[in-house]
């Protein structure tokens, strides 16, 4: 039994062995990441050390990869996994030659698509993160003014450009989402903190109602609510058991009194979180992520 209960243990150290997971790119690597993420978070008990070579753009830069995920394979006594967004395919031959599980999205992608086209695609690097769209890359740059202009009822408060706003307690993930909002989409997004005299009143102010048709509540449980504070503020009502559920029960009668469309962050990501905006809102997505 002591044999069985040791070779068992065993098995288990080695499923939990950490396995290198490269990103490869030619460009900053957020597309590579972007979906590699997605595609690891699938798998349950495994253990990743991530790690990301961005601006591959030469031959010696794509031996340098090479030599990494090989080091790496032979350091962990397991193959490394590697999701490649390079563009040129000299690179990608190269990096080819490394001994790992290779993931080159653009062979996912591209070859059916130029069959669906009947087209050869650009192979050109940098059109997807680039500067390649000046107009998307500067309206990004504005709506994140924007939103940092506009945080947490900023003295601008011009809410007649804003194509939404979001509202609801301290702490409840508003600037997040708006600069993502900005960042990734282009959305002009302005924040507004619910606070005592709304919780007393159970009124919004006027500024807020005149555009009442772009608000969005964001709401969360007391027990991450509470936790998030105490990390900022420890001390005083601010992170209290009491305070956290008396604004978050008042902030959701406010809610309710206006019809205004919501969502609890507890449980989803920023991307969650901002594409449910997105699809309750109706708001346009200014620049493609």
């Amino acid at each position: 039994m002591r044999g069985d209960t040791n070779r068992g243990h065993r098995v288990r150290l080695l499923n939990m062995t950490e396995r290198t997971v490269f990103f490869l790119s030619d460009q900053t690597g957020v597309t590579a990441e972007t979906l590699g993420h997605s595609l690891l978070t699938q798998f349950n008990g495994q253990e990743f050390r991530q790690v990301t070579l961005p601006f591959i753009d030469s031959d010696d830069k794509a031996h340098e990869a090479v030599a990494r995920i090989n080091a790496a394979g032979e350091a962990d006594s397991l193959r490394p996994i590697v999701f490649s967004t390079l563009v040129q395919d000299n690179l990608r031959s190269i990096v080819r030659e490394a001994q790992g599980l290779h993931l080159d999205i653009f062979d996912v992608f591209l070859a059916p698509l130029e069959v669906e086209f009947q087209q050869e695609s650009t192979h050109e690097p940098g059109r997807a993160h680039g500067m390649t769209d000046i107009e998307a890359y500067m309206r990004r740059i504005e709506a994140t003014n924007f939103a940092l202009a506009n945080d947490d009822g900023g003295i601008s408060r011009n809410y007649e450009m804003a194509d939404v706003i979001l509202i609801g307690v301290s702490r409840s993930g508003k600037t997040p989402t708006c600069l993502y909002l900005a960042l990734q989409y282009g959305v002009y997004a302005a924040n507004f903190p619910l606070a005592d005299e709304e919780f007393e009143t159970g009124e919004l102010p006027d500024v807020l109602l005149e555009q009442k048709h772009k608000l969005f509540g964001l709401t969360i449980a007391p027990e991450r609510l509470r936790h998030i504070r105490k990390e900022r503020r420890p001390l005083g009502t601010y992170s209290s058991a009491q305070q956290v559920r008396y604004e978050l029960r008042e902030s959701e009668k406010i809610f309710r009194r206006y019809n205004i469309p919501n969502v609890d962050t507890t449980e989803f990501s920023i991307e969650e979180i901002a594409s449910r905006i997105l699809d309750s809102t109706g708001v346009e997505r200014r620049v493609r992520a």
